[in-house]
């Protein structure tokens, strides 16, 4: 039989459970370190819908366009013009449209993310 630890009170619990949310997302973030380089961002693609305007349902099978929305998941440090550098517009968490052909794909831990630079992105999504 496995043996379940007892807490001293309600308090020892919660505390106990911050910490271990604590450690997940530092777990989580340690999974995934890429650090992009000059004005450069990774993106991870929003998938559109697979139903049409009219009602029709998108078989998965069916020929889909590349996406063109995406959430900002790493950003560079900006890009360096007469020996200084140029903050990045966008942030982490940022919804964003791209051009369509321009990312460059890439694949970690089995999820696909884009690749693209800043100039590259044409609106932020609010």
């Amino acid at each position: 039989m496995r043996k379940t630890h007892t807490y001293r009170n309600d308090r020892d619990k919660k505390v106990f459970q911050k910490y271990l949310e604590k450690v997940f997302v530092v777990w989580s973030q340690k999974i995934m370190e890429i650090k992009p380089l000059s004005n450069n961002v990774v993106i991870e693609p929003i998938e559109e819908a697979t139903t049409t305007a009219s009602g029709i349902v998108l078989p998965d099978t069916a020929e889909k366009d590349k996406p063109q929305k995406g959430k900002i998941v790493s950003v560079g440090p900006g890009k360096m013009s007469d020996g200084q550098r140029i903050p990045m517009e966008i942030k982490v968490g940022d919804k964003v449209i791209f051009e369509r052909y321009s990312p460059s794909k890439i694949k970690i831990d089995g999820k696909e993310y884009l690749l693209i630079s800043e100039s590259d992105i044409l609106a932020i999504i609010d």
